[in-house]
């Protein structure tokens, strides 16, 4: 019998190293979730609530044995992954039907997989990259353990197969994910540390993964006959996707749209080809949002391998300040830059409306002088640097300003000051390798958030007061140099707030928002108060048709009551003892005493009763229609022998009542009710100049609406309302997340409920206007031109 080549041992081994070490994690993670199972319990505010999560813990406990052994034992099958079932991506290629639990699951675990990825893309596809080098003769396989989703769908699979609710995954799952990914990174170094330690690529070369399709054409395209390309991509979190462009679209919420992402081409005659697999896995991946976010961790993947390409030692090179020359030509072109500005230091920590008016002389008078000025700098700062990664740094960061600077979407007199980002972003990027390594650097998060919100400036929008907010915000950075991420962390967050001040109070926006979000409020205590009282009348001897007017009238009138004066305000109170009082006097009458009560009370008890249906809006006849029923009940008690509800049952009510929010639940609703005439007849407002949409699109599926809800206000979209397009910006979302508005650029508003909002993403009848984030499009720009002249990287 043939012994294996001992380079095949070794990539078993370091399998098996992976395996073990992931085992380990798996264990630690069983412990993390009985403690938050346990949490939960004790956070439950309802007994139902107390109920069903003790029910979900002790079924944990009773089987997170099975579920650790068995996916343990799935993933020892290092040699044998022909025995996996196919992995979740691959399922989905096949033309058949599917359950509904196979296309939960597939959710479930692509969501696990996407946070793994996140954390641990690097190691991750250096692991990959050093063991396809020791399996070059064998192709890549779809099922290899190595891949984030094979070892997600084992542990999703056997938790089923456990005999664990899939419920209690999805009531887990934020708490899982993030401790497993964060976990996995030091699974995915051990095994590449056995790897080192036996001398599999001791430094990651990159370049045998690419071919020129021509001699001197510029076009880079993966090779497909390289295993180590297919695997390493896979690995990188959709790296294999890194030099294709988001012509597709699926970022802008069209599902239609997405479905493209495979065979995207490149902006700038760059293009990437993907395997059928990797396809695949793009196109099931559970949101438009998330393959926008796979595409982008691809672009920043393509960055960090030609760094590591071209510039040698580049992480090791970087000590956290430039060299003393480099440090002296920034601080050169600094002073430049900032000596007409007169900014002191103590504008940084006041309020953001309270700062006095900032001195803008300094500024480019237009984008071609900005521009100029970018490269003028570039050309100073290659001088006086001393390395090669500061070279690469410095030229790099350029190319990304000078495609914001081209970006013809934002105004110029805007672009004009983001121009002036380029020295403090450089020393960011000099310091802080993370700044090109992820997605969630401050600094790049905030050029991105204040891209979205200018991009519609073009339209009419008043643009004032946003304009000087970025003008502030770029000031206060340069103010600042030294303090690296910190002070954009700061000014993002400051922009945040001014941001969704700012776009509450254009047109028709102003008017609706405070209403919305009594809507929001009340709709939601209604639905709360109905859970509650179901509780305390469950084993109470009350009639059908009190229960019906409590559940579906009476919770109506406490929740605008707390909603117009307060919870704990005196009207209220009123109201919610007549609720109790309605109960008491319902009950069986047998006590002569009590009847009297009854007959002494009912005038002043009825009065009540129609000032709370009046209060929401019930007309006349409504009105009395439940007050015949109720007098009926009562007249019925009087005759009734059975015995009365017990005294200290009704004062428990009544004292429960009083602090009724002390026990409603924070969890989630369902969808509220919502429309035009409810709002005015409750509010007394008159919405004109306000959609309230309420019909159209498509069942919305549960990923989608989760993607609707990661949207951040500010961003504009293309709204395709009763055959008409127009554009609107996100402006505002609810406390709860149940209400969102986008208001146009005449000034409409459109407001729709969370799952109206996710079916018009669903069927494209929102469309988001920007389909990947300003850094990351300026970044897949600047390697477009590097891919093509890759001298200039550290000429």
């Amino acid at each position: 019998m043939a012994q294996p080549h001992p380079q095949r041992v070794l990539a078993r081994q370091a399998r098996e190293v992976l395996v073990d070490n992931a085992s380990q994690v798996l264990a630690g993670l069983a412990l993390h979730l009985r403690s938050e199972l346990q949490a939960a319990v004790d956070k439950s505010e309802s007994a139902r609530d107390m109920q069903e999560r003790r029910d979900a813990w002790l079924e944990f406990l009773a089987n997170e044995g099975k579920w650790i052994k068995g996916t343990v034992q799935m993933w020892q099958r290092v040699n044998q992954v022909t025995t996996l079932s196919a992995p979740m991506g691959l399922r989905a290629a096949n033309f058949e039907l599917q359950s509904n639990d196979i296309v939960e699951d597939k959710i479930l675990s692509s969501r696990l997989a996407l946070k793994i990825l996140e954390k641990a893309s690097w190691e991750l596809n250096d692991l990959m990259l050093r063991v396809r080098s020791l399996e070059a003769d064998k192709d890549a396989d779809p099922k290899d353990i190595l891949r984030p989703e094979s070892m997600a769908q084992v542990m999703v699979e056997q938790w089923v197969a456990a005999a664990l609710a899939r419920t209690t995954w999805v009531m887990l799952q934020d708490a899982l994910a993030r401790y497993f990914s964060e976990h996995m990174v030091e699974a995915f170094h051990a095994a590449n540390e056995f790897l080192l330690q036996h001398g599999v690529m001791v430094d990651v070369d990159l370049r045998p993964m690419v071919r020129r399709a021509a001699e001197g054409s510029g076009t880079v395209r993966k090779s497909l006959n390289n295993p180590a390309a297919s695997g390493g991509s896979d690995a990188s979190g959709g790296a294999q996707n890194a030099s294709s462009g988001s012509g597709s679209g699926s970022g802008g919420g069209n599902g239609a749209q997405g479905s493209n992402v495979g065979s995207a081409q490149a902006q700038n005659g760059t293009n990437t080809a993907m395997s059928p697999h990797e396809e695949t896995r793009m196109l099931t991946a559970s949101t438009p949002l998330a393959r926008a976010k796979m595409r982008a961790q691809g672009v920043i993947g393509q960055l960090r391998r030609m760094l590591s390409d071209k510039v040698v030692g580049y992480d090791d090179s970087r000590s956290g300040q430039p060299s003393p020359g480099l440090a002296n030509a920034m601080a050169r072109v600094g002073n430049r830059a900032n000596a007409a500005t007169a900014y002191g230091s103590a504008h940084a920590s006041m309020p953001a409306g309270s700062r006095a008016e900032p001195n803008y002389s300094a500024e480019p008078a237009n984008v071609g002088e900005a521009v100029g000025m970018v490269r003028e700098r570039t050309v100073e700062l290659k001088k006086a640097a001393t390395s090669s990664s500061e070279k690469a740094t410095i030229e790099i960061v350029a190319l990304m300003f000078q495609s914001i600077l081209a970006e013809e979407r934002i105004p110029a007199t805007v672009r004009v000051w983001f121009a002036r980002l380029q020295m403090p972003v450089l020393r960011v990027a000099l310091g802080e390798p993370e700044f090109f390594g992820t997605l969630a650097h401050p600094a790049r998060k905030l050029i991105d958030r204040m891209g979205s919100s200018v991009l519609g400036f073009d339209a009419g929008i008043n643009e004032t007061a946003l304009e000087l907010e970025i003008k502030r915000v770029v000031q206060v950075i340069e103010q600042y140099p030294e303090t690296g991420r910190r002070v954009f962390q700061l000014v993002y967050d400051e922009f945040q707030k001014f941001l969704n001040k700012f776009l509450t109070e254009q047109g028709a926006a102003r008017r609706i928002v405070s209403v919305a979000q009594q809507v929001e409020e009340k709709e939601t205590l209604g639905i709360q108060y109905t859970i509650e009282m179901r509780n305390m009348l469950g084993t109470m001897p009350v009639r059908d048709q009190i229960r019906e007017f409590l559940f579906k009238v009476w919770s109506e009138v406490l929740s605008l009551a707390a909603v117009q004066h307060g919870p704990q305000h005196a009207n209220t109170m009123d109201l919610k003892q007549v609720a109790a009082d309605l109960v008491w006097a319902a009950s069986a009458k047998p006590n002569r005493h009590e009847r009297a009560k009854v007959i002494q009370d009912l005038p002043k008890l009825l009065a009540k009763l129609r000032g709370g249906m009046g209060m929401i809006g019930l007309g006349t006849a409504a009105q009395e229609d439940h007050i015949k029923t109720i007098s009926d009940i009562f007249a019925d008690a009087f005759l009734s022998k059975t015995e009365a509800i017990d005294p200290k049952l009704i004062k428990a009510m009544s004292n429960r009542l009083k602090n009724l929010e002390d026990f409603i639940s924070e969890d989630d609703v369902g969808d509220l009710p919502l429309d035009a005439e409810s709002i005015e007849l409750m509010l007394g407002i008159d919405i004109s100049g306000i959609d309230i949409i309420t019909a159209g699109g498509t069942d919305a599926t549960e990923p989608m609406r989760a993607w609707a809800f990661e949207l951040e206000p500010g961003a504009w979209f293309n709204l395709d309302h009763n055959g008409q397009m127009r554009k609107v910006q996100y402006a505002w979302r609810s406390a709860k997340g149940q209400l969102h508005l986008f208001a146009g650029t005449d000034g409409h508003c459109y407001l729709f409920q969370i799952r109206r909002f996710a079916s018009y993403l669903q069927a494209g009848l929102l469309v988001a206007v920007e389909d990947e984030s300003l850094t990351v499009r300026a970044t897949r720009d600047a390697l477009a031109k590097l891919d093509a002249n890759p001298e200039r990287l550290l000429s």
